[in-house]
């Protein structure tokens, strides 16, 4: 059933309406689930890649139902996740709720601790929207922080801002940030970001080195993605690696987060497949298929949590306070207050498709010590980075996974 604690209004009825009955409906009970990555496995840009209605149609039953648990898991944040599930249901012609759909923040629901603090949201889409939704209850953007702060954002020229003629009301004292994604006016975001952290959230003052660091939230560390250009974009990944290069270079110490949410995040994976789990009748389920198209978001999040599924029951305590584990280094993080986080599958399969990111004629794809695209916080360890599978595309992937669980594309 689904709970208020973690889903809004809006969401309820779509569970209501389109979820649970697609659950009621479900033939059989699955042993398998599936994780799509969205971004260079199914989609390009706004268009669809063509393999991926074929390759859904063999996920079908002659009812149109799900012949396993599907979430989409995607590392994108400018949107809420029933209008993800609106623009999937359309493209692929597949109904699709919100609940099968895991963005990159959607852990932060989870995160309640923060909930009744004062955060600036950074990013772009309907940010207050979305972080109300999640249960933020004081929110704050960037331009409104500018607009009440005109003299902070000098950078350009031409359209500097006046000081305005009369007092304007008190701002409120920022109690944590949340970084949801790569801002439009990266120069703006950074100035005013840098200013929040060095007068400990009370931008109007001077910036001063304080002792203790506001916490900071990420969502979202892809480097570059791949969108209808030739060859990937910068994604949000290299925004924080700004933002952490400017931090480092005027405190002389390293941006600290506590946490990192989206693909690779532990977290992230422990979310979809409680949702997975949902859609089985809670019923555990032996194996989890990620398919992706980015070794060091997609393979890398896959792998890591196949490493966690294998060693939990000896790691417990430890392991659910991380969100990356490499060999031997570990990012701590915001622990959720909920324990509906029970990580039930045997084992989590990657499956690595050749559409997005990851292209193999291309020579700088591989992963080395001295091209590493993941976040500085991660550990470069290879045998994260090897996909269990490697496919063209995601027909060859569900293909696949149907062979490994012998049924045919046609039940």
């Amino acid at each position: 059933m689904c709970s208020s604690v973690f889903f809004g209004q809006t969401d309820v009825m779509w569970c209501q309406r389109g979820f649970l009955q697609t659950v009621r409906r479900m033939s059989t009970s699955r042993q398998a689930g599936v994780l799509f990555d969205v971004d260079g496995v199914l989609l390009r840009g706004g268009s669809l890649i063509p393999a991926a209605r074929r390759a859904f149609r063999k996920l079908l039953d002659r009812n149109n139902n799900f012949l396993f648990p599907v979430v989409f898991v995607t590392n994108a944040g400018s949107c809420q996740r029933h209008h993800k599930a609106q623009q999937l249901s359309h493209l692929l012609d597949v109904q699709i709720s919100p609940e099968q759909v895991v963005l990159s923040h959607s852990p932060l629901r989870m995160l309640k601790s923060f909930h009744d603090k004062c955060v600036l949201v950074s990013g772009q889409g309907p940010l207050t929207d979305i972080a109300n939704s999640l249960g933020f209850q004081k929110v704050v953007n960037v331009e409104q922080l500018r607009e009440h702060h005109p003299l902070l954002d000098m950078v350009e020229h031409g359209t500097r801002p006046k000081p305005p003629s009369s007092p304007l009301q008190t701002f409120p004292q920022i109690e944590a940030i949340i970084l949801f994604g790569e801002p439009i006016r990266w120069e703006t975001n950074l100035q005013l970001l840098i200013d929040v952290l060095l007068t400990n959230g009370s931008p109007a003052g001077g910036h001063a080195l304080v002792a203790s660091q506001l916490p900071v939230l990420a969502c979202n560390i892809d480097l570059t993605w791949m969108a209808e250009a030739p060859s990937p974009r910068f994604g949000h990944g290299m925004f924080l690696l700004c933002l952490e290069s400017v931090y480092r270079k005027l405190t002389g110490r390293e941006l600290q987060y506590e946490a990192l949410l989206g693909k690779p995040s532990l977290l992230t994976y422990r979310y979809a497949e409680r949702q997975l789990r949902l859609q089985n009748h809670g019923r555990k389920l032996s194996t989890v298929y990620a398919i992706g198209d980015n070794l060091m978001t997609d393979i890398y999040g896959a792998n890591l949590y196949d490493r966690y599924l294998s060693q939990q029951h000896a790691a417990m305590t430890t392991t659910t306070k991380l969100v990356a584990q490499g060999t031997g280094s570990q990012v701590t993080m915001a622990v959720p207050e909920e324990e509906e986080l029970v990580s039930a599958a045997a084992q989590c399969r990657s499956i690595l498709v050749c559409t997005g990111v990851y292209n193999p004629s291309d020579g700088n794809t591989a992963v080395s010590e001295s091209v590493f695209h993941g976040h500085r916080d991660l550990v470069l360890d290879l045998e994260l980075v090897e996909p269990h599978h490697v496919v063209e595309d995601v027909e060859e992937a569900v293909d696949l996974l149907l062979q490994r669980e012998n049924l045919t594309s046609d039940p």
